[in-house]
């Protein structure tokens, strides 16, 4: 849930309404007119009501999605669910979400309404504790869905709120007997739209009041009173828009217009580049930038990497319907294009080096540009987002990205004509498929790719090619046909003069075929050759691997004290890029380690999560008997140690950890023992238990009373007994318990 960055004005009854409607309907939605509060009231209604969800509260913004198809996308990645498998993305979501109790706010749908209304409808019918709060201008016509037109704010909060946002921008102003009728005045002609009234208050920053509330009512007037026909209440934030708009300088409208066709934030070197150009010099956006700022037009953002700015979503449509009149739209999303690229080109050469943890997290902030650029590109033809597409090879396949990448690329095979940019949409697709488990697709697209190669004498395509075809045989268990096909790759990129990430893959690789022949001197040779590269160069992600496999060869030959540094060594590195495959490896390898280590608990505990968290991934160590068969063989050893039952009852708790809770297990951040669950039968009596229910289910004193139609001291009589009888001092405990019954 984004944080309030100024206070929340007036609506307590609509706030009230919202909890109320909540409580009856699984499905409400916010509609309105841009700018009257909508989001506002639905984060606000959402974090009063949020106690109420044991699993929280989530918010997802749908206002930079362009694709329909990444609505779901946007849902997973926001709630923290990742899955790279070949999957219908709905059906893992719901499958993530169905024994979860939560709501999710959703928030700008009208522009993708028919996905989004889809997705709500399939999460409504497959989570029976979901509920969702949307907000839209128009209804989703979702069965079940109840309505709350948010209205324009009444008198005397409309005024409240612009004297808060006076004072803000001038702190010397003071609402009172003199001005109050003003103020009020202003306030009605702007229709008690809170964006309205925020665009006019932030005026005082430079003009009185006198002088404001003259300007606003000769020139607001004209500009409304010359809308004709619709909403009234469209006409009027228009209308406030439009007088925002021409009291900003002409550099400055320019730019509002232009940077509408950002998505999400951007940085100034995107906005220098993308919108400088046909009059307007470069050093004059930084200026204009900082003017939109001042008038709150635009929002200014601190990330780690530095500000970055948002337009309102309001303002950013009302500036893409200036850039449409003035039939520039297309040339402005082709420069955005053009400058994604460039970026894109940028972070590909410097993923070899020490940028690589940098460049992740700058990659997922610029995600919603990045897929309006491909959005555009796709929809206008040509072969500039296959290239895209192919050129984030890094983020798709080395930051938890496959699903996502693989729509592009999908994309991208599917109107490429024959060339070398269809090549490498090819290779980078069938890599990215392999590591789904989709190995037909994969060994498809990458024949066509080394045919291609051989048939044009694209020595680069032929080495990419012939790598991750050999990784589909590692995968298959036909270890001869991997060893050489490596061999061969590596030898192509030494002709070419090739060191990057893919070169360093192909020795690690090997290195782990060479493991499963137990020629662990070969293997421990290769790696070490392997990160000694990556040292050189800064690498990590890639190095991680290396790190992996030595773990391996360290567990296999019995140094289990090594084995498990390498282990957690290797698991923090992959945590740092959301590297599912990496992560699931790595904690499978410490769960085999603390087998052997005697740890039965642990290693239980770790199994489990990982049985979780290769679901995301594809199939569970891709299917291969080299692969799976240290697995098995941990499993049965726990298994003999704990005893069938108690083994399950671990298992299950280390199923039910977020992933973030499981790597911080894995690596040792959280010591503490992971309890056997209590199986004996409860000594509770039947309206016991259903308050025991509720109490796991999240539910307060108040809330268990109304649910169950008693009083609240009754219900407050009942948990009492219940801790008693169980002999324990929390809720916590209580919840705890009750779901451990449940294994």
């Amino acid at each position: 849930m984004p944080a309030d960055t100024t206070t929340f004005v007036g609506r307590k009854h609509d706030v009230a309404e919202v909890r109320r409607l909540l409580s009856e309907s699984r499905l409400v939605t916010l509609t309105g007119v841009g700018g009257v509060g909508k989001t506002r009231l639905a984060l606000r209604a959402a974090a009063e009501t949020s106690r109420a969800f044991r699993d929280g509260v989530w918010f997802v913004e749908l206002g930079g999605v362009t694709d329909p198809e990444l609505v779901v996308h946007t849902v997973l990645g926001q709630l923290g669910v990742r899955d790279d498998t070949v999957r219908m993305h709905r059906t893992v979501l719901v499958e993530h979400l169905r024994d979860r109790q939560m709501l999710i706010v959703l928030d700008n749908c009208e522009h993708v309404i028919g996905a989004a209304a889809d997705l709500v409808d399939a999460l409504l019918r497959g989570v029976p504790g979901l509920r969702v709060l949307a907000t839209s201008r128009e209804r989703l016509g979702v069965d079940g869905e109840h309505l709350w037109q948010v209205a324009p704010l009444p008198q005397d909060p409309a005024v409240a709120l612009f004297a808060e946002r006076a004072v803000a921008v001038d702190p010397g102003f003071v609402l009172d007997a003199r001005n109050h009728e003003q103020v009020s005045q202003i306030c009605a002609l702007l229709g008690g739209i809170p964006l309205a009234i925020e665009l006019a208050a932030v005026r005082l920053r430079v003009l009185g009041l006198d002088h404001l509330s003259s300007r606003l009512d000769n020139t607001f007037r004209v500009l409304a009173d010359g809308k004709r026909g619709g909403d009234p209440r469209h006409q009027t934030l228009h209308a406030a828009v439009d007088w925002s708009f021409h009291l900003c300088t002409r550099s400055e409208q320019i730019l509002w217009a232009r940077a509408s066709v950002f998505s999400g934030t951007f940085d100034l070197e995107a906005a220098e580049r993308v919108c400088s150009g046909d009059s307007v010099p470069i050093e004059e956006i930084m200026r204009s930038l900082m003017g939109l700022v001042d008038k709150s037009v635009v929002v200014a953002e601190q990330h780690p990497s530095g500000t970055r700015f948002r337009l309102l979503e309001p303002l950013r449509q009302y500036g893409l319907g200036k850039l449409r009149d003035a039939g520039r739209e297309q040339v402005m999303r082709e420069r955005h294009r053009d400058h994604f690229i460039e970026w894109a080109e940028r972070r590909e050469q410097e993923w070899f080096g020490p940028a690589q943890p940098q460049i992740f997290a700058l990659t997922r902030l610029e995600q919603g540009n990045l897929r309006s650029a491909l959005d555009f590109g796709f929809d206008h033809g040509g072969d500039h987002c296959v290239h895209l597409a192919s050129t984030l090879w890094f983020y798709w396949a080395g930051c938890g990205m496959l699903g996502e990448g693989r729509h592009w690329l999908d994309r991208a095979v599917a109107s490429a004509k024959p060339g070398p940019l269809r090549a490498k949409a090819l290779w980078v697709n069938g890599y990215v498929s392999t590591l789904q488990g989709d190995l037909p697709a994969s060994v498809r697209m990458l024949d066509e790719c080394r045919e291609y190669a051989v048939e044009s004498g694209d020595g680069s395509a032929l080495a990419y090619a012939t790598h991750r075809i050999a990784c589909t045989h590692l995968v298959s268990d036909d270890l001869d046909l991997a060893e050489s096909g490596f061999q061969e790759a590596m030898r192509l990129y030494r002709s070419q003069g090739t060191v990057n990430s893919h070169t360093m893959l192909a020795g690690i690789e090997l290195a782990i075929s060479a493991t499963f022949r137990r020629d662990f001197a070969s293997a421990e040779r290769l790696c070490v050759e392997a990160k000694a590269i990556g040292e050189e160069h800064g690498e990590l992600w890639a190095q991680a691997y290396a790190t992996w496999v030595l773990a391996l060869c360290a567990w296999v030959s019995g140094d289990l004290a090594r084995a498990d540094v390498l282990g957690r060594e290797c698991l923090r590195i992959k945590r740092s890029f959301h590297d599912l495959l990496g992560i699931v490896l790595a904690i499978e390898l410490l769960a085999w380690i603390s087998a052997s280590q005697g740890n039965a608990v642990r290693a239980a505990t770790l199994l489990g999560a990982t049985n979780e968290i290769w679901q995301s991934v594809g199939y569970p160590m891709f299917g291969s008997r080299y692969f799976g068969t240290p697995h098995g063989e941990c499993e049965s050893a726990t298994v003999s140690t704990l005893g069938e039952q108690e083994f399950r009852a671990v298992f299950r708790k280390g199923m039910d950890l977020e992933l973030d809770d499981a790597i911080a297990f894995a690596i040792g951040e959280e010591q503490a023992q992971v309890p056997v669950p209590v199986l004996a039968l409860a000594p509770l009596t039947r309206r016991e238990q259903q308050v025991a229910d509720l109490i796991a289910g999240g539910m307060s004193n108040k809330e268990i009373a109304a649910r169950l139609v008693i009083a609240r001291r009754t219900a407050e009589g009942h948990v009492e007994r219940i801790l008693q009888k169980l002999g324990f001092s929390s809720r916590a405990q209580i919840a705890t318990w009750v779901t451990e019954r449940r294994v």
